[in-house]
């Protein structure tokens, strides 16, 4: 007879067996204990988290013969020890995936109506009940709706987004976590002492972490592990038999990363594939470091589950690699993991990984703000300047106005667009100061027409406001020159008289157009985005 696999003859069999559920095992022992138990139960998560286990330990408490409810299950009593042995009559287990017509469902319809042959209650376990078919759905739901007394439901799923809401609201659900990887190898110490095996802690550090917090996938992991009870299992040895490669190999491929030596990692990296590593396994160990260096930038060495060697060493590694060079190492290594597909180089998209997380950060372009954006993010700036009285004005010299340069043809040293876009913050600007808000209504009225050189030409309605607009382009002149950092002069002419005509940036740009306004030709008129003709 062969000899019974380890999660199943380490099952545990009562609540204070289960490791990783406290939240769970706590409920439904004080249901137990003020007997209040529902009719249907919904447990979701992770398959190896104990879902179906824990649905067989709720069956023996209900059905357990102890007097006391605390101590239900006792796993002595008959009915206790026929659940074990898989003889108990009323516990009925369903498996979706085989089971899940309407004709499945209507027949367990039919049969739920007969009392218990032995126990209390008639439980049914449906393991995988997001398998069912929507009309098998259906008839459950009458079932659910309106179920016998002596009937229990426990529905088991590990995706709980397929089950309808219909099912959901009339059941108790519970969310099964994944148990942490000290847990976890703090049971499988355990069963090694039972079984008279000798592994070292690391050994089952590593089958913990491997098994990613099923506590049924790390049994069977270590029960791969023990081929020969007598030999002493050590961390090398579970590293080669599991297709691993050791913790300070992934360290020296991250520091390769860190120091951006891509020909050291590649050394590193193919140096484990030939030494047995499995790619995968490999590439998901890398990922695994890299988050935990990511943790412990972020939030510091007590997120991570490790000893104190390994923890100094993230902690070193944590301060010598920039946020945004890990976060992409990160991204490139998880990506490259769903694209090892076993092929002739399944080492491939690890190599092209680590290529590109040691090639240096590029930093990302920041334009310059305008001076007008900058004083804007930096909030309202200080005061202006009292005004002078009328006596220090004129003791004051007056100072020359610049000459105002004549219109040149060259090259314009702002953009028409640029300038355009930034008119409405201009006269923003000029509204929060005391001082300029008559400028600022005037401006309002003015339209930007052309900029020809260094020669802004802007056109008005009425020549009330030409006049008040020449008498203030000294202020005009100074708020460009913030903005812009280069000195303009304003040309004000009156709607109608004679401007030079707007060109846009666009059409500038145009090589045809370009050249034949080289060669001595002028636009007549053109036809603006808006469909007009100007």
């Amino acid at each position: 007879m062969p000899a019974q696999a380890l999660y199943l003859k380490w099952r545990p069999r009562t609540f204070d067996d289960v490791i990783g559920q406290g939240h769970i095992t706590q409920t439904l022992r004080n249901s137990l204990i003020q007997d209040r138990v529902r009719h249907a139960y919904l447990f979701n998560g992770p398959r190896g988290t104990g879902k179906t286990t824990m649905a067989r330990i709720l069956a023996k408490a209900v059905n357990c013969l102890h007097p006391d409810p605390a101590l239900r299950p006792c796993d002595e009593c008959a009915h206790c020890r026929a659940i074990n042995e898989g003889r108990f009559l009323d516990l009925i287990e369903i498996d979706a995936a085989s089971h899940n017509g309407v004709d499945d469902v209507r027949d367990l319809r039919d049969k739920i109506a007969f009392a218990p042959s032995e126990g209390r209650y008639k439980v049914y376990i449906v393991d995988e009940v997001h398998r069912f078919s929507p009309a098998a759905f259906d008839a459950l739901l009458k079932t659910l709706e309106e179920p016998p007394e002596h009937a229990i439901f426990i529905l088991a799923t590990t995706e709980f987004d397929k089950v309808p809401p219909t099912i959901k609201s009339r059941s108790l659900t519970f969310e099964f976590r994944r148990v942490s990887a000290s847990d976890v190898a703090e049971r499988l110490a355990r069963i090694a002492d039972e079984e008279g095996v000798i592994v070292d802690h690391a050994a089952l550090e590593l089958v913990a972490m491997q098994g990613t917090g099923s506590v049924r996938d790390s049994i069977s992991l270590l029960d791969q592990l023990i081929a020969d009870p007598s030999q002493p299992i050590t961390l090398d040895y579970a590293e080669r038999l599991l297709g691993t490669a050791g913790a300070r190999l992934v360290g020296h491929l991250v520091q390769a990363i860190i120091d951006q030596d891509p020909a050291t990692g590649l050394d590193v990296l193919n140096r484990a594939i030939e030494d047995g590593a499995d790619p995968g396994q490999f590439g998901r160990q890398i990922v695994e470091y890299l988050r935990n260096l990511l943790l412990v930038q972020t939030g510091g060495p007590s997120l991570v589950q490790a000893n104190d060697e390994m923890r100094a060493v993230l902690g070193q590694q944590a301060g010598q690699i920039s946020r945004a060079a890990l976060i992409r190492a990160v991204r490139a290594f998880n990506t490259a993991n769903g694209e090892i597909k076993g092929g002739w180089q399944p080492q491939l998209p690890l190599e092209l990984a680590l290529i590109e997380s040691a090639r240096p950060v590029q930093p990302e372009p920041v334009a310059e703000l305008p001076a007008l954006a900058r004083e804007r993010d930096a909030g309202p700036g200080p005061l202006p300047p009292p005004a002078r009285s009328r006596a220090q004005a004129q003791a004051a010299p007056t100072p020359e106005p610049e000459p105002e340069p004549e219109p040149s043809g060259e090259t314009p040293a702002i953009s028409l667009s640029s300038l355009r876009n930034a008119w409405p913050d201009i006269i923003r600007k000029l509204k929060e100061s005391r001082v300029n808000i008559p400028l600022a209504a005037q401006l309002e009225y003015a339209t930007v027409h052309s900029v020809d050189g260094r020669v802004i030409t802007l056109v008005v309605g009425t020549s009330a406001f030409k006049t008040m607009l020449e008498q203030r382009q000294d202020k005009l002149v100074e708020i460009i020159r913030k903005i812009f950092r280069v000195t303009m002069t304003f040309h004000i002419v009156l709607a109608g008289a004679t401007a030079p005509r707007p060109v846009d940036d666009t059409i500038v740009d145009d090589p045809l157009i370009a050249d034949q306004l080289s060669s001595g030709a002028e636009i007549s008129q053109f036809e603006d985005n808006q469909g007009g003709m100007r």
